[in-house]
Order: C-alpha cells, then structure tokens, then sequence
C-alpha cells in the first residue's frame, strides 16, 4: 500500500461562512465517492484557502463529520499570486491506497475546473 495525494478545489461565490463549509464538505464528499475512500484511509488533509476568504476556517466543517474526528487537518492560506483564481478552498488529501497514481481522481468544482482542466470530468 502507498501514500497518494489527491487534489481537489472549489470556489464560492461570496466570503460567508456557511457558503464556504457547505463547499468544503460538497468537496470532500465528492472527492470520498471518486476514489472510493473512507476517513480511516486519510493521512491528512492539507486545506488552503485564497485571502479573500476569511470568514471561517473550512476544517470546521470536517471536524463535525462522523467519522472525520480524528483525520489531521490543517488550514494555510494561498500564495496570493496576481491574477489567480479567486475565493477558492483547495484540498491536499494524503491517503494510504493500493491503488496507482494514474487510478486516483482529482475533483476539481464549479469555478476551479479551471485550475486544472486535464483532470475536470467532463
């Protein structure tokens, strides 16, 4: 078995707490049913957020999942590069899986589908 990253990313439409933990968990929930994952795979997850979201820190919704208690979460902000997507939450899951890094699906939703069209289902 081998350690995988998976990435995903998501944006909201307005820096509000409650748009940005119902995106955070729309991620996670998305990215759990692509590859076929449960908490007790997850490492850790890395979460980033662009500096026009600071409402609330996205690991709060993951916390009061069930099952999610004991997942290692940490919040970081992203490097503000001129130009770049804005309010934007991105995931870094580390999991332990059998399977190949060409098996993993990275989700990418709604506006973030442009940060990495290769991956994007159509």
């Amino acid at each position: 078995m081998s350690v995988r990253g998976i990435r995903g990313a998501v944006t909201v439409d307005r820096n509000e707490e409650q748009l940005i933990l119902d995106a955070t968990v729309e991620l996670l929930n998305a990215i759990v049913v692509e590859n076929g994952i449960v908490p007790e795979d997850i490492c850790s997850v890395l979460i980033t957020v662009t500096g026009d979201l600071d409402s609330t820190f996205p690991a709060k919704a993951i916390r009061v999942m069930p099952g999610w208690e004991f997942v290692p979460l940490m919040c970081a902000l992203e490097v503000p590069v001129k130009g770049s997507l804005e309010k934007c939450v991105r995931f870094m899951l580390h999991v332990n899986t059998p399977k190949g890094q060409s098996e993993i699906r990275h989700v990418y939703l709604r506006g973030a589908q442009v940060l990495r069209p290769d991956l994007t289902k159509a």
